[in-house]
């Protein structure tokens, strides 16, 4: 899952009033590096806080026949409850952005972290799907609170030279929290059914939750800003103004339509003859999340070989690919067909979030946050959307509209690319 870069401040600089090169380097120099006694709690505090809360954000979506079966859903009414978490996180995280700006990263990590995993706590006993799909939207909003301060905290308390590691730290930990979720949901539900699956993430993320705040060094670099709702406001305007980035957050969004239709219904199909998986083996398919990283390792490689849009059209023709090998009725099939879906969206979905940074030329805080809105309102979208294609036409009506997602990625993409040879034109 991306991390959201929040460090940016809404507030418009007086050059006369910057600080001179030198004083810049002497408080880098302040802060944590290698070898301080808080650089390796603060990127184990951060690993842990990743973990915590992507593990809680998607608990459900490897237990959706489970679901189903129990509370006598349909495959589209049950996705809500991973649709519910990620429409609730994609609303708060540019408030809550803005909020940590005012109170503090730290304290905003604590608070969110404590609040969401309560409401884990008491997941496993809603009475009902609309009680579910209620519990986990207000948990998704707030786990928006992590992705909204974790990025903004390393770069306020990290050395710039090992800030790098840091976030790579802290993504690993979103990563892995969004594939042993699954998995770990996936394994105790067979033995002991859906709400003990979701009570052992809950348990997983309370442990993770205390590790993080024993870990946490204080903040030392924080300067707290004025809320300004109007310049925010503006900021968001004119980011909604610039065509590349408008192009940018619907690429990410379409991509991750494909993402969460994809891996919001596949668990469906594989229960399902003539696969027949169990639950715990259904969420062991998770683990091809892997991919995913690797894939996010090689897109800088291949940004700078094939340039942004070709390594986007590279990643729309993979996952394209992926989709449609998918059809076959052969588990090597499906599982081939969701490694090249995974390293597609990945490659793809770097390459639209790191050009955001690159694009905005003020209020980058305010950028990202509205690429992860989009991000995540393609995931519940594509959650809910393909469980409904699902419920409607089977696996194949899935695919077909996850292959609509990409064409238009690739439209867009197509179009960017001629609006950028226009001016070479005689």
């Amino acid at each position: 899952m991306p991390a959201l870069d929040t460090g940016a401040s809404t507030q418009p600089v007086d050059a006369s009033s910057c600080p001179a090169e030198g004083t810049a380097e002497a408080a880098d120099a302040t802060k944590l590096s290698p070898g301080d006694p808080g650089h390796g709690r603060m990127r184990l505090a951060l690993f842990a806080a990743g973990l915590s809360t992507f593990a809680l954000l998607y608990s459900t979506q490897a237990l959706l026949p489970e679901i189903s079966r129990s509370l006598h859903a349909s495959p589209d009414q049950a996705s809500w409850t991973v649709s519910g978490a990620t429409v609730g996180l994609a609303v708060a995280v540019l408030p809550l952005a803005a909020l940590s700006e005012r109170f503090g990263r730290r304290r905003m990590l604590t608070v969110s972290m404590a609040v969401a995993v309560a409401l884990a706590l008491v997941v496993p006993f809603a009475p009902s799907l609309p009680v579910l799909i209620a519990l986990r939207t207000l948990q998704g909003a707030a786990v928006a609170g992590v992705p909204a301060s974790a990025m903004a905290f390393l770069s306020d308390e990290v050395r710039g030279s090992h800030l790098v590691g840091a976030v790579g730290l802290f993504v690993a930990g979103n990563s892995v929290g969004g594939m042993s979720g699954r998995i770990l949901t996936g394994w105790v539900t067979e033995a002991w059914g859906w709400r003990a699956g979701l009570g052992a993430v809950a348990v997983t993320s309370l442990l993770c939750a205390v590790a993080f705040r024993l870990l946490v060094p204080q903040a030392r670099h924080f300067t707290p800003v004025p809320l300004h709702p109007r310049r925010v406001a503006a900021t968001v305007r004119s980011h909604l103004g610039n065509p590349l980035l408008l192009r940018l957050y619907a690429i990410g969004l379409l991509f991750m339509v494909v993402f969460g239709a994809v891996y919001t219904v596949i668990g469906y199909r594989l229960v399902a003859a003539p696969f027949g998986l169990s639950q715990g083996l259904v969420g062991s398919i998770f683990v091809i999340y892997l991919v995913g990283t690797l894939a996010s390792a090689t897109a800088g490689r291949l940004n700078a070989r094939l340039g942004r849009r070709g390594t986007l059209c590279l990643g729309i023709g993979t996952a394209s690919a992926g989709l449609l090998v998918s059809l076959a009725d052969s588990l090597v099939a499906v599982v081939a067909g969701l490694v090249l879906i995974t390293a597609g969206f990945f490659a793809g979905h770097a390459v639209a979030s790191g050009s955001v940074s690159r694009t905005a030329t003020h209020g980058p805080a305010q950028a990202s946050a509205l690429y992860q809105m989009s991000y995540y309102v393609g995931s519940s979208l594509g959650g809910a959307l393909g469980a409904a294609a699902f419920a409607a036409g089977g696996w194949s009506a899935t695919v077909a509209l996850a292959l609509g997602a990409m064409v238009l990625a690739g439209g867009i993409t197509l179009y960017a690319s001629r609006r950028a040879a226009a001016p070479a034109q005689p």
